[in-house]
């Protein structure tokens, strides 16, 4: 089968060129597994860190964003059946998205959108996931819950900040106050239904103010928390909650101890990597977002589709990622 494989280690900063494509056989299902034919697939900043910590001698095969076809099912499946059209974000610890077909455990996979095509939803996945884990099991806060809730979402126009803005808004009581820094970007952020836009090139406790927002209740740091970290424990109220999906060097924790302040760390991947006996909960969300996808309640975040999968469209899709200035989703649709 066609794929588009991360060849070799990485060299510096940079190693598009090591996007290569190549031939691999096809792999075969057995136990809980669908053999997937991938119809379309978007770009996640885990796929250029991969790429970048690449140390291994086999090729590796990326991509954790995919939508298509049951071909095959293992013995123990009783979720899906060949020709069921499926949505999932895959597991780091198998071969990606980025080829023909793919094994995927049918625990962390669900049935996809039926009001939109292959391409909008290959937008949602991992997304999907990480923002909803972040928000209701991370951070605490509940569907329909407290009007005195107030989020601050630090990334809000990315991948993640997206769908958070979209979840936040139409499932909580939770005021919602995204972080953008360019005028697109902000525009975009308004338009998922945050209740305010600030930015984050500014000093977040300037920006809060300028909106009249006194102290904030959470926090969800999607990027670069280790800038605002100071400003975000200025701006939680005592009690307050943290939850963050970048790597920070060196976190200190000690400054969260005064005002009694929870730091929760949200990484997708935790369920599919350890086999935890929950591990199900991902096929559960990823349904119940299809019912909000189709229902009108949730958008699809697709940004820009760059054709073809190929490695000259993913390493075109990788280089915008890490210039950080991507709205919405990439998607590739096709071989």
């Amino acid at each position: 089968m066609k794929a588009i494989a991360i060849t070799r280690s990485a060299e510096g900063t940079s190693n598009l060129d090591a996007l290569q494509d190549i031939t691999v056989p096809q792999p075969t299902a057995s136990g809980h597994d669908l053999l997937v034919a991938v119809k379309a697939i978007s770009v996640n900043p885990v796929d250029t860190k991969v790429r970048h910590g690449f140390t291994g001698s086999e090729p590796r095969i990326l991509g954790w964003d995919a939508v298509g076809e049951v071909v095959a099912i293992g013995e123990a499946v009783t979720l899906f059946k060949p020709g069921d059209e499926v949505w999932y974000a895959g597991s780091l610890t198998r071969a990606g998205s980025n080829g023909e077909f793919q094994l995927v455990d049918e625990r962390i996979a669900a049935l996809k959108p039926k009001s939109v095509d292959n391409a909008s939803a290959a937008a949602l996945p991992l997304t999907a996931i990480t923002a909803w884990e972040l928000l209701f099991d991370r951070l605490g806060l509940q569907e329909n819950g407290s009007k005195s809730d107030v989020l601050l979402i630090v990334g809000a126009a990315g991948g993640v900040g997206s769908i958070l803005t979209q979840l936040a808004r139409k499932l909580t009581n939770a005021t919602v106050i995204g972080t953008a820094s360019r005028p697109e970007s902000q525009k975009w952020v308004q338009e998922l239904g945050a209740h305010q836009v600030i930015d984050h090139s500014k000093s977040l406790t300037d920006e809060l103010k300028r909106v009249g927002i006194g102290h904030v209740t959470h926090v969800a740091s999607l990027t670069h928390t280790d800038r605002h970290y100071q400003q975000i424990i200025e701006a939680l109220a005592p009690q307050g909650k943290l939850a963050l999906i970048d790597d920070p060097v060196g976190l200190d924790a000690t400054p969260l101890k005064v005002k009694s302040i929870s730091l929760h760390w949200e990484f997708m991947f935790t369920r599919s990597m350890f086999g935890t006996e929950d591990m199900i909960e991902q096929h559960n969300l990823l349904a119940r977002v299809a019912t909000l996808v189709d229902e009108g309640v949730l958008k699809t975040t697709l940004g820009e589709h760059y054709g073809k999968i190929n490695a000259a469209n993913l390493r075109r899709a990788h280089e915008l990622l890490e210039t950080n200035r991507a709205v919405g989703k990439i998607v590739l649709e096709g071989f």
